[in-house]
């Protein structure tokens, strides 16, 4: 009887220390408003290494910055996949508390959204046959880009005519492999996580060396985790969140266990592109 007694107290415990756990979760900060009480509606598009969507859970750099915050505050994370167009409208319509997915901290999001602070650095990466790593080597070639990125303008008017933007990475990556653009420029993260899986066979990507022709080259992008503008409790938590995350080495790890360098971690001051 004896043993079947204690089994059963030891049963009973861990069940009520199972309850009174899930019951006395404490949120490390208050928060005042959300789009469902006890959740944090994340708009996420797919974008490896940042933002992953399959499996029915997020993922990605950004994926395991919020479930970390969604943690730390006791908040269940609800995704919502969009198009990349889609992101902004849903946090300013309320249909999402907050949208991830490599989104860069600039002047003209600022206006209408609340920016977080930085998470990682987006580096510019080259991407060629020959392991080039300046501006200066992509002179006198035919380049292709990916649209959208703070780079392109520079490299739009340094390359004039050799240089063709391109709608994705995928649309990029074929012309490069197939030799119809001699080296490509896009986000370095994209592409080391990319030939993890495979692709851009032949191709080695490196990050960009500093030119002053190119401003994203000395001063990569910050990125950051968009919320709703006003809401000044949301955005506290999210930033105390992140910087606790920089401090303690986790957002360094994350870049790390997705192939990144962890060097992206150090982002420098809060800054916001023009």
């Amino acid at each position: 009887m004896r043993p079947r007694f204690l089994a059963a107290l030891l049963v009973a415990g861990l069940l009520g220390c199972g309850t009174a756990g899930a019951q006395t979760c404490k949120p490390a900060h208050k928060i005042d408003s959300l789009v469902s009480p006890g959740k944090l509606t994340v708009a996420i598009y797919e974008y490896p290494p940042y933002a992953i969507t399959a499996g029915g859970e997020i993922g990605g750099v950004d994926g395991e910055i919020v479930k970390s915050i969604a943690k730390a505050e006791c908040l269940t994370v609800v995704p919502i996949v969009i198009d990349p167009a889609a992101g902004i409208q849903h946090v300013i319509s309320g249909k999402a508390d907050v949208a991830v997915g490599d989104w860069y901290r600039t002047a003209e999001r600022a206006k209408v959204m609340g920016l977080s602070h930085p998470t990682y650095l987006d580096q510019m990466g080259i991407y060629s046959k020959d392991g080039a790593s300046t501006v200066a080597a992509l002179v006198g070639k035919k380049v292709g880009a990916v649209a959208g990125f703070m780079w392109v303008p520079d490299l739009q008017k340094l390359l004039g005519g050799n240089f063709k933007i391109y709608p994705n990475p995928v649309a990029l990556m074929q012309d490069l492999v197939a030799g119809r653009v001699e080296m490509g420029v896009d986000s370095y993260g994209t592409g080391a996580y990319a030939q993890k899986k495979g692709a851009y066979p032949g191709i080695i990507v490196k990050v960009a060396q500093p030119d002053p022709r190119v401003k994203a080259t000395a001063d990569a992008a910050q990125a950051t985790v968009l919320y709703t503008k006003g809401n000044a409790s949301l955005g506290a938590a999210i930033d105390a969140n992140i910087v606790e995350m920089h401090r303690n080495g986790a957002l360094a790890g994350f870049l790390k266990s997705f192939g990144l360098d962890p060097s992206g971690a150090d982002t420098g001051t809060p800054r916001v592109m023009n």
